[in-house]
């Protein structure tokens, strides 16, 4: 507003006893002097307002975009301010609020305890941390958690309190937010160390297996041989005993007990053979475990390798091993056949000796649930048995090479870790936990192939 200008002076006239010109000049030239303060201070008067307007609104731009909830009110615990997340949380609006005592908005009598308790603490100029329960608009209890703390006036006495607070569903649903990412990045990270681990160890093995080698196909070669020569021997022997010889020679027969010796040496043979060709089997087991060649990629169709995989698993060592096949929809991965044959084998026989190990009373007949899904441009096959499941202590240690829960002579240990890093080698990844019902799950995931 422009300032109004000085109002017109006139003269008095000369005759005023006392009054001279002069007298008149220094009137005027003090008015002048008061109006152009008047202006000055109604300038600054104007730019203060206009600062105190712009603070207002920042003040006011703060507490909207404020998502925790908040309430001021007086030290009679009457809401002088409030803002739009605990409008919008309790259906009321802030002239509505204004004036309201807090334990109205309180949905319960332990709500109004807490509160007067924490009322108390912040008399004391204490920061209390209190969770009340809120009513909202539906009338319904929200847990909130408050953080209430005194409020002072300018000259440092107190006149209330400020009580800020986010509801306890969001902080649940951020921490549980956390846990799942926490979780994701442990998973990916054992993934990580595993998959490190299992290259490492295939370097190691391919190695071995090449040194192995060799020696095995001696011992195998040897024994064939030294069978045919017992043979041989055993007819030699029986010829010669039938002989008249003389007493000495009966007599070093009984002693050195040849046909002892004799009658073991087949069993001893045969044992030396089964040993040696066992250690030729883990040696072409760590062959494959090492072997980076994928082999022949071609699209191949899943539910067909699993039908596969489940004939000839009951056709062969568990002919009355109870399967539960879902077909899912026709998919195709890229990858070998013969390869995603040997895991889908290994996987189901492994659930066939597992749920024949539960011997429990009361156990059920051992059974295997295989399904297939699709989803995201992914294969997901699971493989759920009802064995006794998988210590704890194991779980981490599973796809190791040489890990086996099986008793000596029934396993190798080498499937697991083959069936893991061929799956790999296929873009995938193989999973184990236990059921809540018991049993073990495998999950194994394989991307499909995209089709022209």
């Amino acid at each position: 507003m422009p300032p109004r200008p000085p109002p017109a002076l006139h003269l008095p006239p000369e005759d005023l006893e006392g009054v001279t010109e002069d007298t008149w000049l220094d009137v005027i030239h003090k008015m002048e002097e008061v109006y152009s303060k008047l202006v000055t201070d109604e300038v600054e008067l104007e730019e203060k307002n206009a600062q105190l307007e712009q603070s207002q609104q920042f003040i006011f731009s703060l507490l909207s975009s404020m998502s925790d909830v908040l309430i001021a009110c007086n030290q009679d615990g009457l809401i002088e301010e409030s803002n739009a997340a605990l409008c919008e949380l309790v259906g009321r609006s802030e002239q509505d609020l204004l004036g309201t005592p807090v334990p109205d908005l309180l949905a319960d009598t332990q709500s109004v305890l807490r509160w007067q308790l924490a009322m108390y603490h912040a008399a004391a100029h204490e920061v209390a941390v209190v969770e009340l329960n809120l009513r909202d608009a539906q009338g319904l209890p929200v847990p909130v958690d408050m953080s209430c703390t005194p409020r002072h006036n300018s000259t440092g006495r107190q006149v209330g309190r400020v009580l800020v607070g986010r509801p306890l569903g969001e902080l649940k649903r951020a921490y549980h937010q956390l846990r799942e990412a926490h979780d994701a990045l442990k998973l990916a990270q054992q993934q990580l160390l595993h998959s490190e681990k299992m290259a490492s160890l295939g370097r190691l093995v391919a190695g071995v297996a090449h040194e192995l080698n060799n020696p095995i196909s001696f011992v195998l070669g040897n024994v064939h041989v030294l069978q045919r020569y017992g043979t041989r021997l055993g007819r030699y022997l029986e010829a010669v005993h039938q002989l008249d010889l003389p007493a000495p020679i009966q007599a070093l027969r009984q002693e050195l007990r040849i046909d002892t010796l004799v009658n073991d040496l087949p069993s001893l043979m045969e044992g030396t053979l089964e040993g040696a060709q066992r250690t030729a089997d883990i040696v072409d087991g760590l062959k494959r475990f090492s072997s980076a060649s994928q082999g022949k990629i071609t699209p191949v169709e899943l539910n067909a390798v699993v039908e596969r995989a489940i004939h000839w698993v009951q056709k062969g060592t568990a002919p009355n091993f109870e399967i539960q096949w879902t077909r899912g929809p026709d998919c195709h991965v890229s990858g070998n056949a013969g390869q995603l044959l040997q895991v889908m084998m290994n996987l189901i026989q492994n659930a066939a000796d597992a749920a024949n190990a539960n011997t429990s009373a009361g156990a059920a007949a051992p059974q295997l649930r295989i399904s297939l899904t699709q989803q995201d441009r992914q294969v997901q096959l699971r493989f759920s048995d009802n064995g006794p499941g998988i210590a704890a202590a194991h779980l981490s240690r599973i796809f190791d090479p040489f890990f086996t829960t099986k008793s000596i002579g029934k396993g190798t240990g080498l499937g697991l870790s083959i069936s893991y890093g061929l799956v790999q080698q296929h873009g995938g990844h193989l999973t184990c936990a236990n059921l809540p019902e018991g049993g073990a799950e495998f999950t194994l995931v394989l991307p499909m192939a995209s089709l022209v």
